[in-house]
């Protein structure tokens, strides 16, 4: 996903591709944040490219990286996410849940076997937010000495909070206001306005209400309890979800820009986060029983 140009700005020494295996070394040995950005391949209306997820979160990983080079490494995007609800449209690529859990669990752990002990997964794709929980989860256990955080862009408060002084849309979903804002902002060139259309989910109700951003059309904050994911066909014609007809670039680069300056402030906390130790509170006995049947890591936590 990585285009050319796409690393101006970016010093190579804090590119996680581009470095000697002495410079990850180094790299681990300071402390540094191995960020990484991670979205899927999947329709995004008539106007947008396939690749949306990946472009904004690599983006905003980027500008993120770039203002904090001496204590982060970009790490190369998780290109293939967790989609089959998607899988109607065209260009859409799904793995399994499964597999994309211990797929990324296992990068997270070789991140770990190498020295590294903090790494923020910023997200660009909604199907992929449980999967990613599970995922840092399941890291975090089987690394003790480790710290696996994730984010969405768009669930960022100060995001959020921009998002409610220039939205034009009632709704944001899917290659909507949001998405197309952000992707004029990166890159226009890939954006066809003259195709963009309105599509809306048509049954929308108190409480099977969604929205990107977590608001309502008055710009109030929204947390929906009830999750359902329905094949997105049967919800809309295009792909879309919203009215992208408002999208600027200027929308997209604030947007952006808050993203990168709310993570810089997490990667600060992330850094300073102590690391624990365990505290066992079994007795004595259980723990030898354990000890022998499990080793460190239970058996039923991988």
């Amino acid at each position: 996903m990585i285009q050319s140009g796409r690393f101006e700005g970016v010093s190579m020494g804090n590119i996680f591709a581009k470095m000697k295996w002495p410079e990850i070394n180094q790299a681990a040995a300071e402390n540094r944040v191995v960020v990484i950005p991670a979205g899927t391949l999947e329709d995004h209306g008539l106007h947008m490219p396939v690749d949306t997820d990946v472009v904004i979160a690599e983006e905003i990983c980027r500008r993120l990286t770039t203002k904090m080079s001496d204590v982060t490494v970009l790490f190369p995007p998780i290109i293939h996410g967790y989609s089959p609800h998607h899988i109607d449209g065209p260009g859409v690529i799904t793995i399994r849940w499964d597999t994309f859990i211990e797929s990324t669990s296992q990068i997270l752990s070789s991140l770990g076997y190498h020295g590294f002990r903090k790494v923020l997964i910023v997200n660009g794709h909604g199907s992929n937010v449980p999967v990613l929980d599970v995922a840092t989860r399941q890291a975090n256990v089987q690394n003790p000495d480790m710290q696996c955080a994730f984010t969405s862009w768009w669930s960022l408060k100060e995001v959020q909070d921009v998002v409610r002084k220039f939205r034009e849309s009632n709704w944001t979903g899917h290659a909507c206001e949001l998405e197309t804002s952000a992707y004029l902002a990166i890159a226009d060139e890939y954006v066809d306005m003259s195709k963009s259309v309105e599509d809306f989910n048509p049954y929308l109700t108190k409480h099977f209400w969604s929205d990107l951003a977590s608001q309502t059309p008055e710009g109030e904050d929204f947390a929906n309890p009830i999750s359902l994911k329905e094949y997105w066909s049967t919800l809309c014609e295009t792909g879309t979800m919203g009215d992208p007809s408002s999208s600027t670039a200027e929308k997209g680069e604030l947007m952006l820009s808050t993203a990168a300056r709310e993570l810089e402030e997490i990667i600060v906390e992330l850094r300073a986060r102590p690391i624990r130790p365990r505290k066992k509170h079994q007795s004595q006995e259980a723990q030898e029983r354990n000890q022998r049947l499990h080793g460190e890591i239970p058996r039923f936590t991988n």
